[in-house]
């Protein structure tokens, strides 16, 4: 294959992607009209980000994001041709997170957990992140960055391909459902929400006398405890749920592991 044949087929194969993932990875050719230094990308998506940290996905627009550098709407059409293109970049953006050194091989488990709780933090520091719809596996180079580390937990396992990539896939799947629990409490904390608000604590007497076991057989003794709203006498004996949910998925991959073993 010639020299020249090379680049035909790699911009053959880049024409599948979408528009927004193509400019994440800088392979489309950026305007030259304008004044030198302009604006940017990078600079665009910066804007973009600080106002959906602030004030949410919905208050995204072009004309916003336009009016916070002191352009035209016009001018940001020239880098970033459509607001869908915007969204990819953004959340790649924030996903250009630095993980943790790696830890010894005996601590994998650790090492997911990391995965995890650097997850949940990015999630909790950009709340929007979640709101962005899910339309294929992530492509963008920053996505594929915290892709690349999840699959380096496993990196001593025998494990499969296919089974390190439904792992990360399991993984990351608690951080999201985790990671919107825990962007609302927030939201509701910082609306004037109190942290017993979300346990149910102060709704007990309540539940007790609306919770009949004729119509709700299996809830209505801890309803009745107390534990259903953690209000009850015993102390809790699984600790965190999150902790205790995450290690039970770990226990869970641990046993799979063994199994594999010998075979």
């Amino acid at each position: 294959m010639s020299n020249t044949e090379k680049p035909d087929l790699e911009h053959e194969a880049l024409q599948s992607l979408p528009n927004g993932v193509l400019l994440s990875w800088g392979k489309v050719k950026q305007p030259k009209r304008g004044p030198k230094g302009e604006l940017s990308i990078p600079q665009i998506v910066e804007a973009a980000v600080k106002i959906a940290d602030r004030d949410g996905l919905a208050a995204v627009s072009m004309n916003r994001v336009a009016q916070s550098l002191g352009f035209t709407t016009m001018s940001l059409y020239r880098y970033i041709t459509s607001k869908e293109d915007l969204l990819v970049l953004m959340q790649d953006a924030v996903c250009a997170v630095e993980p943790p050194a790696e830890r010894p091989e005996s601590q994998w488990r650790e090492e997911m957990k990391d995965y995890v709780w650097l997850s949940l933090q990015m999630i909790r520091k950009h709340p929007w992140y979640v709101d962005v719809p899910i339309t294929g596996v992530p492509v963008t180079p920053n996505n594929l960055l915290f892709v690349d580390w999840g699959i380096r937990t496993m990196r001593n396992l025998e494990l499969n391909d296919y089974e390190k990539i439904s792992f990360v896939l399991l993984l990351s799947g608690y951080a999201r459902h985790y990671g919107i629990l825990l962007r609302d409490m927030d939201r509701a904390i910082g609306n004037g929400a109190t942290e017993d608000s979300f346990s149910g604590r102060g709704y007990t007497e309540a539940l007790k006398h609306l919770v009949r076991q004729e119509d709700y057989p299996n809830l209505y003794p801890m309803v009745q405890s107390g534990v259903y709203t953690e209000e009850g006498g015993e102390p809790n004996p699984i600790g965190d749920d999150l902790e205790f949910g995450l290690n039970r998925i770990l226990d869970g991959i641990e046993m799979y592991v063994e199994s594999k073993k010998g075979k």
